[in-house]
């Protein structure tokens, strides 16, 4: 597993604004411990033992959670996260529960396999694959405002994948709520 930061996570993690972040399926915690840099305190979830073990540090909280047991709630509040971050994870079961727990004017930065990655190795189910477009009606359907998305592929580490990327807003005033000042006549 790399220790080198997601050039999409780098990117886009100085839009989080202060507070509390999520790392989502942290891995050995590259996202996490460039998150404390950037001054946050970080909540980092993994299943695996001994990747929270790697990914320990000052400023980051470890947690071994399974989200993926069958009938498992969402361990996290509504509007807690001023961003989570989650990279090559998938378990769209989780998907509305962890945009709900996005505080307002919280970032998401999501980044993970698409679908025809099959072409390039795994994954190659379709289970952990975005469909076409997926993080883009994830972002629409939870008024999300998108700051940036990319759906292609990407040559990293030397090696191929086709990825689905956002950066999206819990905007305080979302689009449509700037057109409610506006009178048709």
């Amino acid at each position: 597993m790399s220790d080198v930061v997601s050039p999409w996570v780098q990117r886009f993690a100085p839009l989080i604004p202060g507070g509390e972040v999520l790392d989502l399926a942290c891995g050995n915690g590259r996202h996490s411990r460039h998150l404390v840099t950037l001054g946050h305190a970080v909540i980092a979830v993994d299943r695996r033992p001994d990747a929270l073990a790697a990914t320990a540090g000052p400023g980051i909280v470890t947690s071994d959670i399974d989200l993926e047991v069958d009938g498992a709630p969402w361990p996290f509040g509504p509007n807690r996260f001023a961003g989570i971050v989650v990279t090559n994870y998938l378990h769209r079961p989780l998907l509305s529960a962890m945009v709900g727990s996005l505080a307002t004017n919280g970032v998401l930065i999501y980044e993970t396999f698409a679908d025809g990655n099959a072409a390039f190795g795994k994954p190659s189910n379709p289970d952990f694959l975005l469909k076409a477009g997926e993080l883009l009606e994830l972002a629409r359907q939870h008024g999300l405002r998108v700051i940036a998305f990319e759906d292609g592929l990407v040559n990293e580490d030397g090696k191929q994948a086709l990825v689905q990327r956002i950066c999206a807003v819990k905007a305080e005033f979302p689009r449509e709520a700037a057109l409610l000042g506006r009178i048709e006549s």
